[in-house]
């Protein structure tokens, strides 16, 4: 038996359905007004992490990732315990290779995961990225500096120009 008191809950903003099951099969002009759609639902609830994440989610799918990255964080930024915020933040360092970050990131999801079900997407995902580096993506990372070896790329480009004259 309920309570009356599980039964009168704040009513939660509802999210814009989803207009695809299968991401490849959107046209560019549906998904750019779904776009359009939720940057305007987010304007309208500025406190929305779920909003945001969707429309992080929907950039991500245009290929726009500064957007969907941008979207992204202003979702963790608005709830930092709201799991699929961080576990799609975490995919889409995934899915750009970045995977010391996506590592990072998933490990931050999986402590974040309410129940079984997300613990087992964050889990399969931080699975898959320790396989990636282990047996084929490298992740090359500049800790050297680059001004020796720009200085002699200049100075071999003058020494170029300095015989191309003289001839």
């Amino acid at each position: 038996m309920r309570t009356a008191a599980a039964i009168e809950r704040s009513p939660q903003p509802s999210l814009p359905p989803v207009p695809w099951r299968d991401p490849h099969s959107v046209p560019p002009e549906e998904l750019s007004a779904y776009i359009q759609h939720l940057e305007q639902a987010c304007l309208e609830q500025p406190h929305s992490a779920d909003l945001r994440t969707c429309l992080g989610m929907a950039h991500a799918m245009n290929y726009d990732v500064y957007k969907s990255m941008a979207a992204l964080e202003e979702a963790r930024s608005i709830d930092g315990t709201n799991f699929w915020a961080q576990m799609k933040y975490a995919e889409l360092f995934y899915r750009l290779r970045a995977l010391n970050r996506a590592a990072e990131e998933t490990t931050k999801a999986i402590a974040l995961a309410e129940n079984p079900w997300q613990l087992g997407v964050a889990r399969r995902q931080s699975q898959e990225i320790r396989r990636l580096r282990r047996e084929s993506v490298r992740n090359v990372s500049w800790d050297k500096p680059l001004m020796t070896p720009a200085l002699v790329f200049s100075a071999m480009i003058l020494v170029m120009f300095a015989v191309m004259l003289w001839k």
